[in-house]
């Protein structure tokens, strides 16, 4: 894979402290496209009170409504952190072609979240998917997300 683009990655971070900063979970995600983003968001769970509303499928719900399609062919994701296998489906579903990650799913587990401790890159090997992912992207950043979220008195199931 060639090098991420750094500042995409910064924008997810930027984002996922908003959303610590209305009282959502500290999770975000950022959908390119030719230089271009078509699709941002952090993690709604609380705010819509659906479990599904994780960042990656808010961003991909974004950028296939702003594309108007449902085929992010040509589209990388930044994620601030290693999709759940919810979200690495979607990805999949989506055609989103690559994946850029910082903290991982054992970083989430170890701030307490409900982790399946299912690697994304695993699961895509198991289900044959073309969807190249790659973590280690700004990845002390992404994780001290979990401890500005804990500081904020993040939400705790």
């Amino acid at each position: 894979m060639t090098a991420p683009d750094p500042r995409w990655m910064r924008l997810a971070i930027d984002t996922a402290r908003a959303g610590i900063a209305i009282g959502q979970s500290p999770f975000a995600a950022v959908v390119v496209r030719a230089g271009d983003v078509v699709g941002i968001g952090h993690n709604e769970v609380w705010r819509r009170i659906d479990p599904t509303a994780h960042a990656e499928v808010v961003a991909i719900q974004r950028a296939a409504a702003r594309l108007r399609c449902i085929d992010l062919s040509g589209c990388e994701m930044f994620t601030t952190c290693e999709p759940c296998p919810m979200c690495a489906a979607a990805i999949h579903w989506a055609r989103i072609g690559r994946v850029w990650y910082g903290a991982t799913i054992a970083d989430a587990a170890g701030a307490g979240f409900n982790e399946l401790h299912l690697a994304a890159r695993d699961l895509y090997a198991q289900g044959g998917s073309e969807v190249a992912i790659a973590g280690g992207v700004e990845p002390e950043a992404c994780a001290n997300l979990f401890a500005e979220w804990s500081r904020a008195g993040g939400r705790r199931y």
